[in-house]
């Protein structure tokens, strides 16, 4: 155990965040994602949901600011009527963490699928809303 380090932040998950270079892209699952299939390294953080993970994660992690958004989201499919109510919980967790580089972007389900192929991991968790994907991309640490 170290201090300061949240308990769901993996020995594992924390190597992987280290290893990450700038631009590199982290895909948040839910419980529906297919995460064996589209990544290339996954890391199971069962029992837990998104938003406590991205909330960890996010203390760490910065967002790339060379990009417009360095954030993505799994657009709902046309004719699907299922709400979205946490994708509102996510933009605020973004916001507490990065004032500025905190755009969001919602991409299509197959073009999110695309990403997660290439993303360098896909942490696997158990959240059972809908729609509740996430892939951020690394930006470059600058010491304060």
């Amino acid at each position: 155990m170290l201090r300061g380090i949240p308990s769901i932040l993996t020995p594992e998950l924390l190597k992987t965040l280290m290893e990450m270079g700038h631009g590199d892209e982290l895909v948040i699952a839910d419980g529906n994602f297919p995460s064996s299939t589209f990544g290339k390294k996954v890391i199971r953080l069962d029992g837990h949901g998104v938003p406590e993970v991205l909330d960890a994660i996010l203390k760490f992690f910065p967002l790339d600011s060379y990009v417009e958004s360095p954030v993505a989201l799994m657009q709902v499919v046309k004719g699907d009527t299922v709400e979205t109510p946490i994708w509102d919980i996510y933009k605020n967790i973004i916001n507490k963490h990065e004032s500025r580089n905190n755009k969001v972007e919602n991409i299509e389900r197959f073009t999110f699928y695309e990403r997660a192929r290439n993303a360098y991991a896909v942490i696997a968790t158990s959240e059972t809303a809908l729609y509740a994907n996430i892939i951020l991309k690394k930006g470059v640490v600058i010491e304060q």
